[in-house]
């Protein structure tokens, strides 16, 4: 989903406010299978979830204006940088994975004299890759994942693999807050069980996505009992099969 939208996170507990029509707009267009629809289709679609017409114009305006959406003949399409989000949403609701082997994914930063906004991206860059941060400038995971590292990281990072001492659970829980992410994964499930509008389930469910983009997706040796990483991506699925079936499919949230 979402990846991040500038709609407030939800306090601890509470059930996740209503989105924005910035928020209701990419939502539409990050869970359609193709990422452009007829800006009529978009304007009847955000109605159901509460945003009334000149609201969804107007966003959709300001959108194409900030170079976050792209006129087309048909209507709006997502600009490049959405379009890399919409992969990263894909792949945090269904990541691909493969046999764990016992080795470790490990990235030392090696480039110096960085600003701060240069740091501040590729620590961004490090994060969205699941990679977590054991020093400053090292960082590793479990070698579990089926992806490539970017080929422009070796520029300012030294890729390779390792076996710490450390047992790897402990090592794990270490590095990520395995029991907080559970806990409001479990949150989670509770509020889109409680949802009874479509605008309610659409932020709830856009809270989903935001909160898969932080899993690890560890190996299962790695994880506490009961991880509700895999009902919380069934629950996704099943709301975004449900929508499909709807008239204006891929309305699923972002």
């Amino acid at each position: 989903m979402s990846a991040p939208t500038n709609d407030p996170a939800p306090r601890a507990g509470a059930a996740p406010r209503p989105l924005s029509a910035r928020s209701v707009v990419l939502s539409l267009l990050l869970g359609a299978d193709a990422p452009e629809l007829p800006a009529r289709e978009l304007v009847r679609l955000a109605d159901r979830f509460g945003v009334g017409g000149s609201t969804a114009r107007a966003a959709l305006s300001r959108m194409a204006s900030a170079g976050d959406l792209r006129r087309t003949e048909g209507g709006y399409r997502l600009g490049a940088r959405l379009l890399d989000r919409q992969r990263r949403q894909d792949e945090a609701v269904r990541p691909r994975t493969r046999a764990w082997d016992g080795d470790w994914e490990l990235v030392v930063v090696t480039a110096s004299g960085r600003g701060p906004a240069e740091r501040a991206d590729l620590r961004a860059r490090l994060t969205s890759l699941r990679l977590a941060e054991l020093r400053e400038g090292v960082w590793l995971r479990p070698a579990n994942l089926r992806r490539p590292l970017p080929a422009g990281l070796a520029r300012v990072a030294e890729p390779g693999r390792c076996r710490p001492d450390r047992p790897a659970a402990d090592l794990a829980a270490l590095l990520w807050p395995l029991d907080a992410w559970a806990d409001t994964a479990r949150e989670l499930l509770g509020h889109v069980g409680r949802a009874g509008t479509p605008a309610g389930r659409l932020a709830a469910f856009a809270a989903v996505v935001r909160h898969l983009l932080a899993d690890p997706v560890l190996p299962a040796p790695l994880l506490p009992d009961d991880w509700p990483g895999p009902a919380l991506r069934e629950a996704y699925t099943r709301y975004r099969r449900e929508q499909s079936r709807r008239p204006g499919a891929g309305d699923a949230p972002a």
